[in-house]
């Protein structure tokens, strides 16, 4: 029994490796700020190994932290007004995104058109997009239906596609140095290519 509880603990701990990028780029994604986003994604996984009994083996477990992490965000926003970070403050955060001066610029616009997107639809992007769930465990993830994930997907992506074309962009482009790239700056950068328009 002994070996087994060992077992158990060493799969979690492997899983709990593997979610944390993960889980640190949905929380950036939820507080706009890379501190608060840490401490949520401690918080988190503090909160899973506490109540890891609670958890299903055989079952998603990317989805059960993703769920714990995002309660705990709601929980903390009735709790407290969090104070969100401006975009303009966001722009040492810089991904590494090739020697193209041209694509670094359209990143940045597509990256400011990301975060005037409300919460809710940035919250389905990246956990449909950047973290691979399917809608059905974003669904579970957020606690809503499939067709509410799959309709703020579809806006969320159609809100992107009319900022970046009417060039309604609420903050001032900037051009600083790149820094390392997060699992959320990935996920944004190919949203950002798959979006870019084709050259006539």
């Amino acid at each position: 029994m002994d070996m087994q509880v060992k077992e158990d603990r060493m799969d979690v701990e492997a899983m709990l490796l593997d979610v944390i990028p993960h889980l640190r780029a949905f929380a950036r994604s939820l507080t706009r700020n890379r501190d608060q986003a840490d401490d949520l994604t401690h918080d988190a996984v503090v909160r899973a190994l506490a109540a890891i009994d609670q958890f299903t083996p055989g079952t998603n477990f990317k989805a059960w932290m993703f769920t714990i992490l995002r309660n705990l965000y709601y929980n903390e926003c009735r709790k407290r007004w969090i104070k969100s970070t401006p975009i303009d403050e966001m722009a040492g955060d810089e991904p590494s995104i090739g020697p193209s001066q041209e694509a670094n610029l359209e990143f940045n616009d597509f990256r400011r058109a990301f975060w005037q997107l409300n919460p809710d639809q940035r919250e389905v992007l990246i956990l449909v997009g950047a973290s691979g769930f399917s809608y059905e465990e974003a669904a579970a993830v957020c606690n809503c239906r499939v067709g509410t994930v799959k309709s703020r997907v579809s806006r969320a992506r159609a809100e992107l596609k009319q900022i970046l074309e009417q060039g309604n962009l609420a903050a001032p482009r900037t051009d600083t140095e790149p820094s390392q790239p997060s699992s959320l700056e990935d996920f944004l950068l190919q949203e950002a290519t798959t979006m870019r328009p084709k050259a006539k």
